[in-house]
């Protein structure tokens, strides 16, 4: 690796990457050092610094961790009006990988809402836009989205509005945390099926992305091929602090 062109920056830096590794309990200066591999002094003067401006901070007992204004960023970096560009290209290749329509989408209090979309080179006669909200419980991206959190009988039925849709989303969701994927058929639009995937930052659902396609090409061995593109082509291109379950 070429070194770096400031290094008073760098060292800083390492010592940020070093911190965010040893998690919440933090570590001793004399930890942070070897793990540096900077002088105690240095590191000392370097985590005077971070603390000033917030990116580092100390516990009781004396250790470092990260601050405050550390793991600020990386919120801001994953905030919702960013996910459109940080996962265009993800869902540009899903796209090209499947030759499928793609949407990623939010949770907008009891709908979701669609934040960006690619369409393939063959035409699919859904009807879609960036902006357009659904409701959640009847589409794959909210059951998605849903299916990681921890909702009581009284949150699950005021995303179902009705005794009987409650019974189908609560079937729905135990089905897509079996497999990590949520979906729906026709239950939108005749003909089309959708299958979906939460996105998670530490844990907790921030997006989801979806395929939607005629029903033919979501069933059987088609839509297994599509669940296994899903999967792949998302887990190698997501942003830095997003998974997938």
């Amino acid at each position: 690796m070429d070194a770096s062109p400031l290094g008073s920056v760098d060292k800083a830096l390492l010592a940020l990457d070093t911190l965010a590794g040893f998690g919440a309990g933090g570590a001793s200066l004399a930890a942070l050092a070897q793990a540096v591999g900077v002088s105690k002094p240095t590191l000392h003067r370097t985590l005077a610094a971070l603390r000033h401006r917030g990116y580092a901070e100390q516990t009781p007992d004396g250790a470092y961790r990260l601050g405050p204004a550390a793991l600020a960023l990386g919120s801001s970096y994953l905030a919702e009006e960013n996910l459109p560009a940080l996962l265009h290209p993800a869902l540009t290749a899903l796209s090209e990988k499947t030759d499928e329509l793609v949407h990623l989408g939010v949770l907008a209090g009891r709908e979701v809402v669609y934040l960006d979309k690619v369409e393939p080179q063959r035409a699919v006669r859904v009807w879609s836009a960036v902006g357009r909200r659904r409701a959640a419980a009847t589409t794959a991206l909210g059951r998605a989205l849903l299916s990681v959190q921890d909702l009581d009988d009284a949150a699950l039925a005021r995303f179902a509005g009705d005794e009987a849709r409650l019974g189908r989303l609560r079937e729905a969701l135990a089905e897509a945390r079996l497999a990590g994927i949520a979906g729906e058929t026709e239950e939108n639009e005749p003909g089309i099926a959708c299958i979906a995937i939460p996105l998670l930052r530490a844990g907790r659902a921030v997006a989801a992305v979806s395929i939607t396609a005629p029903v033919e090409r979501l069933t059987g061995a088609a839509r297994a091929e599509r669940v296994a593109a899903l999967r792949d082509v998302l887990s190698a291109l997501l942003p830095a602090g997003l998974t997938t379950p």
